[in-house]
């Protein structure tokens, strides 16, 4: 008895919380896009002139590295700046989705851990929307199989994981250093440099490519890639090292935001 009505609360308040998290993430989205035209297709703009940017730029330089096509190396900063672009949005929406609703959170009692996690399941529903289709499409036309396609799934919900753990890290962070969203500027600037987007990895220095393992990003930027550019079979090894990734970050931010949220209230 005493346990189905355990379950039966903790079912009802996951129905809250998901109520409420569809509630947020449609508010973002209407928010971020209200009068735009394109919308959430927005999104496609900045990689796909980047992208030109660098191939003009590097192009001819890099693409022996990508069995000398120019296409395979525009193929493969396209989906460098869709990650890149896709963490940044992610963690620095919500870095800040905490202390912008402390006004909220002191009216209204509210699961805090809503607001980070919404800011990521909207540029999800960003992605899904505009990028992904892309992806799939370069997935079929290089592997001309629908495992790629499927497998690919991994690696982006292994960067989803990586943005949410970043995402509750630096949101519950914020509540007690109001000086960090300057710090992390940098680190995604940092994280940006240090990922193979517009250079392959190969050039990277060995005494260098040892710390390039600390960047969350690059087994799932390698792990695309791989599936989507190289016209062969998933490497798992790839995928487990990206899951992995991913599980090890969300672990860390839900356990930070855990155990500092009981103190957000004296401070927002």
């Amino acid at each position: 008895m005493l346990l189905s009505t355990k379950t039966n609360r903790s079912w009802t308040e996951f129905q809250h919380y998901w109520e409420l998290l569809q509630v947020l993430v449609s508010r973002n989205l209407k928010v971020r896009y209200r009068g735009s035209i394109l919308g959430v297709y927005w999104s496609l703009l900045n990689p796909l002139l980047m992208t030109g940017v660098y191939t003009a730029i590097f192009g001819t330089a890099f693409a022996a590295y990508y069995g000398n096509s120019l296409l395979n190396y525009v193929l493969a900063v396209f989906t460098g700046l869709v990650v890149i672009n896709f963490f940044s949005a992610c963690t620095t929406q919500a870095l800040w989705s905490v202390v912008s609703n402390g006004a909220l959170l002191n009216k209204i009692s509210l699961p805090t851990s809503v607001f980070p996690t919404s800011m990521v399941a909207a540029n999800v529903f960003q992605f899904i929307v505009g990028v992904l289709p892309l992806l799939v499409i370069m997935t079929l036309i290089n592997s001309r199989s629908l495992l790629n396609v499927l497998v690919l799934f991994l690696p982006l919900i292994s960067l989803a994981l990586v943005c949410l753990g970043i995402g509750l890290l630096t949101s519950s962070l914020f509540v007690f250093f109001r000086d960090l969203p300057y710090f992390y500027e940098l680190t995604v600037f940092v994280l940006w440099l240090s990922s193979p987007i517009f250079y392959p990895a190969a050039i990277v220095p060995a005494s260098v490519r040892s710390f390039l393992i600390l960047n969350p990003l690059l087994p799932v930027i390698e792990s695309i890639r791989q599936i989507t550019l190289s016209g062969m079979h998933p490497d798992f090894h790839l995928i487990a090292q990206a899951l992995l990734t991913g599980i090890i970050f969300w672990a860390i931010g839900f356990s930070c935001f855990r155990a500092w949220r009981h103190s957000f209230m004296d401070l927002l």
